[in-house]
């Protein structure tokens, strides 16, 4: 039978009950066959509590110390699933990052993965047992403890996923799948059985909060077959039923996407608008306004630079709305008598919205009908950004729902 990957997240491992039901699932899978690797993450809410302890020591913890401690959620998460295992009466074993060991770079808490060593793993796997093994963190050259950053459990159970050449990873959550568009604003939105790795991608960088954006890189980078799938069902279900359930995030020609132009409607509050006015227009103009930026480690995400009118130009841009206030104080101390801005203006109340599918390469017409929908209902466009398989747009964020449903239905993303 096939090797399997199977990640499960806080809300999965949130107790002692839901570990053994973790555990049943897993001994499930085992019994038919599979050789099963497993990936938790820290028991709900323990990452946050172990940070808090932190912060009471220390205001601003040392980030080694801080990784050495944050960590240690993953390692009772495994072994508690490995007794969990062992109860009911499987060989399991449990594994910290570093014993694999999985090496990654020194960038304490943001750390990349750089290799995985699958001796270990193998060995055991091949002398039948279940190999779990921590996820969110590794260990660098000089033998410190790392971690991936918040979500990088998703990444963990895909680079080892990767390395083993797994058949599929499987990552289970508290949702049943990818869905057209989030469920609570759209009571109509529809799970997807398949989506591609680039719409994937798109929907997690643009809000989607269902699988961490660098862990959809590494499953498409590395082809990895990965399906996200509910941990809330029966343990028990029919094997069958479970293995086509959820939605797998699959190669292009493997998810008959022509039929559907339109994958998904994906939204983010987190946004804000910062408009530099009169700057002269010259070559070099936009790295002065965006390199202090830069350097005090902002994202940027849409940029727009109007047409010059007498040697001047309006030169805007959106960053995260939680950099708002950071962003224009370093433009208004950096910037803007430096290259003779006239004045920098915000707003931080508005939100992206934005339509994915891989359809649109083969498809015309897809941002006229977009901005059609939003003009009929009265939505202003304030920015727009474009990709191949994505076209966003910036609006006032008192519309985003609304637009929201009215893109949803005007692409009929509630038929099948």
């Amino acid at each position: 039978m096939a090797l399997i990957v199977h990640k499960y997240g806080g809300t999965s491992m949130g107790s002692t009950e839901r570990i053994k039901n973790v555990a049943k699932r897993v001994a499930k899978w085992h019994d038919a066959g599979h050789q099963i690797v497993v990936v938790p993450s820290a028991m709900s809410g323990e990452t946050n509590r172990l940070i808090g302890l932190a912060k009471e020591i220390m205001p601003q913890p040392d980030p080694r110390e801080l990784d050495m401690l944050a960590s240690t959620g993953e390692q009772v998460s495994v072994a508690l699933l490995s007794m969990a295992l062992q109860t009911i009466g499987k060989e399991a074993v449990s594994y910290a990052g570093w014993q694999v060991p999985i090496k990654t770079d020194s960038a304490y808490t943001k750390a990349r993965i750089q290799s995985i060593d699958d001796v270990r793993v193998r060995k055991d796997l091949e002398a039948g047992k279940v190999v779990i093994i921590t996820g969110f963190q590794g260990v660098d050259d000089r033998g410190n403890i790392t971690t991936l950053g918040r979500g990088g459990s998703d990444t963990s159970a895909v680079a080892v996923a990767a390395a083993l050449k797994a058949a599929e990873c499987l990552i289970y959550t508290d949702v049943d799948g990818v869905y057209t568009t989030d469920p609570r604003v759209v009571s109509e939105a529809r799970r997807l059985k398949t989506v591609t790795f680039e719409e994937m991608l798109e929907l997690a960088s643009l809000g989607s909060k269902v699988l961490q954006i660098r862990s959809v890189e590494f499953a498409g980078n590395y082809k990895v077959p990965t399906r996200v799938l509910s941990s809330l069902t029966d343990p028990l279900m029919s094997l069958e039923e479970e293995a086509s359930s959820g939605t797998l995030i699959s190669f292009e020609e493997d998810t008959h996407m022509e039929q559907a132009v339109i994958s998904g409607i994906a939204f983010n509050r987190d946004e804000a608008k910062i408009t530099v006015l009169g700057v002269p227009d010259k070559p070099g103009i936009a790295f002065q306004i965006l390199g202090p930026i830069a350097d005090a480690n902002i994202e940027v995400d849409m940029i727009i630079q109007n047409q010059s009118v007498d040697g001047k130009t309006d030169f805007t841009f959106t960053v995260p709305r939680g950099e708002y206030v950071k962003a224009m104080d370093v433009l208004n101390k950096n910037v803007k008598e430096h290259i003779g801005a006239g004045s920098i203006i915000g707003d931080s109340k508005v939100s992206k919205v934005s339509v994915v599918g891989v359809g649109m390469r083969s498809h015309v017409g897809i941002a006229s009908q977009m901005f059609r929908t939003l003009s009929e209902e009265g939505i202003n466009i304030q920015m727009i950004s474009t990709s191949e398989i994505k076209i966003s747009v910036l609006i006032d964020e008192k519309y985003m729902e609304l637009a929201v449903r009215a893109l949803h239905k005007a692409f009929d993303l509630e038929k099948a």
